[in-house]
């Protein structure tokens, strides 16, 4: 019972956390560099006529009226719109223009999220971002496959392993930052059998440190002639072979291990 209420604790508290940190990250999109492919809106207040909806070119260029060419790649929203509005008074054609930048489509940087997730796929950086904003754009991860162990490979090959248990129990050493070209992989955790006297026998997914007193709690506990002193664990070793090992309740399992719980003597 005490495992079921963690797994509940754990699923309400990752929502929880990639919501707030999702609201988070609007606030730091000041903070993205503009390039290729990204949509701008761009205003000048008073001037309607000057309202522009355009892509910024693989040069990182923009075309605007009265100015022309405009390299905004590698500014923020609020370097481009003083670089607009000081061209604007440098050509005499507006005195203290007041110009507006807004980004319509992110497009210029991607981050792959990979594995057992809701929605795999290549999804765009609106500024600063983490680990927990990249989950939450991709649906969450797969409570009933997915790893307790995720890996961020940045777009240089260096790769960063994340604790999700640890990340979404508050550690935000876990939350770190992502940034163009890297790739999120949640892999499939690793499971672990259970069959003989307990209530649902089966796969399930092995989590960190599943004992085999948990093991037979995910299954559902025992059944009235269950025991779980006389558990068995069937195991390979590194070769392919199988042995037959006695575990006490307080144990380990490994992934890919066979518990059998069998009938009590008495």
């Amino acid at each position: 019972m005490h495992f079921e209420i963690s797994q509940k604790y754990f699923v309400t508290k990752n929502l929880i956390l990639t919501l707030l940190l999702l609201f988070a990250a609007v606030a730091e999109a000041d903070d993205y560099q503009l390039g290729p492919s990204d949509l701008l809106h761009i205003s000048v207040f008073d001037h309607p006529e000057l309202t522009l909806d355009t892509r910024i070119t693989q040069s990182g260029n923009i075309s605007y009226p009265l100015i022309g060419v405009v390299a905004v790649g590698g500014l923020s929203t609020h370097e481009a719109e003083q670089l607009i509005a000081h061209r604007l008074t440098e050509g005499a054609f507006i005195k203290q223009p007041q110009v507006s930048i807004v980004i319509n489509e992110y497009q210029s940087q991607k981050v792959g999220v990979v594995g057992q997730v809701s929605k795999p796929g290549q999804y765009s950086l609106m500024g600063s971002q983490r680990v927990l904003d990249v989950l939450t754009q991709a649906g969450g991860i797969l409570n009933d496959s997915a790893s307790d162990q995720a890996t961020l490979v940045h777009k240089d090959g260096t790769t960063k392993q994340i604790d999700l248990r640890k990340l979404f129990d508050g550690d935000m050493s876990m939350n770190v930052n992502v940034h163009d070209g890297d790739t999120l992989s949640v892999p499939k955790a690793p499971q672990f059998y259970i069959y003989g006297q307990v209530q649902h026998p089966g796969a399930y997914k092995l989590t960190n440190n599943m004992t085999v007193s948990q093991a037979i709690s995910t299954g559902g506990g025992l059944t009235s002639r269950g025991t779980e002193r006389r558990s068995v664990v069937k195991r390979h070793d590194s070769k392919g072979k199988e042995h037959e090992v006695h575990l006490k309740s307080s144990e380990y399992l490994q992934p890919d291990d066979v518990l059998l719980v069998k009938e009590s003597l008495f």
